[in-house]
């Protein structure tokens, strides 16, 4: 039986690109509006597994999906890295002058703004997704109407590309997350990368000590992030990335880590992408 994957989006989407990417060509997609929805598929067991974005390295942290995923109990079972090209799309025999408007993901909009200053007669327009503007003009036949979106869009909703890689600053990529709803056994022998969260008490000095905890156990920060604990005004969790070259060195910080910290709890062990 084929593996269903959830992801957030619709076919032609970079969430697309990269569940082909990491499980395949044949993968059967479980598309979701939301990252909420994407969490849920796999909880109720209508996906066996989700592709879920975390973080760009130009517009930084989705910081609502480290809750989603924390709440959720699902554990990280890979990363895969993709390279985003933005291009401009539109039905065929149009040139970029018959081109009045570019519907598109809001982010995906500011990543080429310096690329439209050039285009004074093209309004943006704000879309909820980037492949979803490509679907809806190819579907309605919208002349005059331009998508910002992956190569993938354009070749699934035969657009054609008015101009390729419009976004401003190239080295663009963006982590994806593989989740599972099953705590995969840990091959120790490939795993060489953990990402825990963790909250910690009152006492002065607390985080560098753990910091330092960290080093000593021969483990690389690669992340950290702070997010608040809505419960408690000005308190803060802390998800942090480590990689590693032995597992043991992992399972001794671990060890630690569950004696310094408050609500550790570790989410997910993994190869590192």
């Amino acid at each position: 039986m084929k593996e269903r994957i959830a992801i957030q989006g619709i076919r032609g989407s970079y969430h697309h690109q990269v569940a082909q990417s990491y499980f395949g060509e044949n993968v059967v997609l479980e598309e979701c509006v939301s990252f909420r929805e994407v969490i849920a598929s796999v909880l109720d067991a209508t996906s066996h597994k989700a592709v879920m974005a975390l973080e760009n390295s130009i517009a930084g942290s989705i910081l609502p999906n480290y809750t989603l995923i924390d709440n959720s109990d699902l554990q990280i079972t890979g990363e895969f890295f993709l390279n985003i090209h933005m291009n401009l799309m539109a039905l065929p025999e149009q040139t970029i002058e018959d081109i009045k408007e570019v519907h598109s993901h809001p982010i995906a909009l500011l990543q080429c703004a310096n690329f439209f200053n050039q285009y004074p007669h093209i309004k943006l327009v704000e879309s909820s997704d980037t492949a979803i503007t490509a679907k809806r003009i190819q579907e309605q036949q919208l002349k005059g109407i331009g998508a910002l979106a992956g190569p993938a869009a354009a070749e699934i909703y035969k657009l054609t590309i008015l101009a390729e890689g419009v976004h401003t600053v190239k080295s663009n990529k963006t982590r994806f997350v593989i989740l599972n709803a099953n705590e995969a056994s840990v091959n120790k022998e490939i795993v060489n990368k953990a990402s825990i969260r963790f909250e910690l008490d009152d006492t002065p000095g607390s985080l560098a000590t753990v910091l330092n905890v960290l080093n000593n156990c021969k483990l690389n920060l690669t992340k950290i992030q702070s997010i608040p604990v809505i419960e408690t005004p000005f308190k803060y969790s802390f998800f942090v990335d480590v990689i590693f070259d032995k597992y043991k060195h992992f399972e001794k910080a671990k060890k630690l880590m569950e004696i310094m910290t408050t609500h550790f709890k570790v989410l997910g062990e993994y190869q590192q992408g």
